[in-house]
């Protein structure tokens, strides 16, 4: 499957709301807006990231309601492969140590004992 087309700022910002929301109507991405343009803005920033792929709509009555195409776990992992690679050189050893530094606070005994878990697993797997 080919990657879909790069992002904007703004549209990067409407797509992390409609992933936060599950699914949205121009109106609610406009309330949930850092500094929101105008409507026709927001419902033109829609249009275009149907055309790209990235959304999907339906009537929902009156208005339009807007879904990912790609389910958040797929995504989430995409997202994490990329950043992965560009930002730790694909070291997951450097990406969880940043993820632990910037962690407020200590990690809870139940937190620790998941990831633990989560580590011995993949030991298990080969991974």
């Amino acid at each position: 499957m080919s990657p879909l087309p790069s992002l904007s700022r703004r549209e990067r910002e409407v797509m992390d709301l409609v992933y936060e929301l599950e699914n949205a109507t121009a109106a609610e991405i406009q309330e949930n807006m850092a500094d929101p343009p105008t409507y026709s803005a927001v419902r033109s920033i829609l249009r275009n990231l149907v055309e790209k792929g990235h959304l999907v709509s339906e009537p929902d009555g009156p208005r339009y309601l807007y879904s990912p195409t790609m389910p958040a776990l797929r995504a989430r992992r995409s997202a994490m492969r990329h950043v992965l690679r560009t930002f730790f050189g694909d070291s997951v050893e450097g990406a969880v140590a940043t993820l632990l530094e910037l962690r407020e606070g200590n990690l809870t005994p139940e937190e620790h004992a998941r990831l633990q878990a989560m580590i011995e697993k993949a030991a298990e797997e080969g991974r």
